[in-house]
């Protein structure tokens, strides 16, 4: 069954890093378009032999923001 796929791609050096929101799991690329069909292809092999129901967590609406901290 199809799932939304919620994401974020930074760049990290010299690659994009994309990051599912849904799932734990992360990949990249040397575009954001390479970081985002990796990350496709790893969420749907994470999820190919487990309890999808489970681990896949709804994400409804997701802000991306940045702050400044002092540390």
């Amino acid at each position: 069954m199809p799932k939304s796929l919620k994401y974020v791609v930074y760049r990290e050096g010299e690659f994009f890093v994309s990051q599912c929101l849904n799932v734990d799991v992360s990949s990249f690329g040397s575009t954001s378009e390479e970081a985002i069909a990796n990350l496709r292809d790893a969420v749907e092999l994470y999820l190919a032999d487990e309890d999808t129901e489970r681990l896949f967590q709804t994400v409804e609406d997701a802000i991306v923001g940045e702050a400044v901290i002092n540390a």
